[in-house]
């Protein structure tokens, strides 16, 4: 990063592992990146660069663009406890959900992130369970999210099956390396609406272009080039 700013680049992208890594090298950090524990958007400044995070903001705006689903009062199941998912809850609490049911491989990276939401989760139920035991009384109708690595690649199973929750639930996958995932095909063999995570990658995109210009630019294009591409 220091040899970035003396080179005078602008602004930067980041994606794991370096997150995390970048907070402590940032020379100010926006408030929600702050919560999130994690930066993915640098601007430059004359004394260093400031650290964004565009992933709530992302998925948010992926899920009102692909499934028409508003985060305020809707019950999510986020599957994954790690860098995306960390934003992501972070985004759904400070949105108004209803309540956020996590899951998990191992309880480690949950207890990390619960300890996050912890001061910010007063109104909203939040819990995790096991990708190994999931609980037969997760909410019904629910949004279910993938923010795990299970998708990138095209024979990768789902972390869970969609055919074991209540109702019928709304899928969107972050991953977007393949037009399909196991849990998007499986959803749409049940007849749900299911998204991949192209959108979600797009929104992402007009976020750090708006804090790089100052200037929010047309998401409809983007979308068409990204879907093009």
């Amino acid at each position: 990063l220091e040899l970035l700013h003396w080179r005078g680049f602008r602004g930067i992208n980041l994606t794991m592992p370096h997150k995390q890594i970048a907070v402590g090298l940032v020379v100010s950090i926006d408030p929600a990146a702050a919560r999130m524990g994690a930066v993915n958007t640098l601007r430059f400044t004359a004394a260093g660069y400031e650290g964004f995070n565009s992933d709530g903001y992302g998925i948010i705006a992926a899920l009102r663009e692909s499934l028409s689903i508003d985060v305020n009062g809707a019950d999510i199941i986020l599957l994954g406890a790690g860098g995306a998912a960390r934003a992501s809850a972070v985004a759904f609490i400070e949105a108004g959900c209803r309540s956020l049911a996590i899951g998990y491989r191992s309880p480690g990276p949950f207890d990390a992130l619960n300890a996050i939401l912890a001061p910010i989760a007063a109104k909203p139920s939040v819990r995790g369970f096991s990708f190994a035991s999931p609980p037969d009384d997760l909410p019904s109708d629910a949004v279910v999210i993938n923010a795990t690595p299970l998708g990138l690649k095209a024979d990768d199973p789902a972390a869970i099956g969609i055919s074991r929750l209540a109702g019928r639930p709304s899928v969107y996958d972050m991953n977007y390396s393949q037009p399909n995932t196991a849990l998007t095909r499986e959803a749409s063999r049940l007849g749900l609406r299911a998204a991949t995570g192209l959108s979600m990658l797009v929104h992402q995109g007009v976020r750090s272009l708006e804090i790089w210009s100052g200037v929010l630019p047309p998401a409809d294009v983007m979308s068409a080039a990204a879907a093009a591409a």
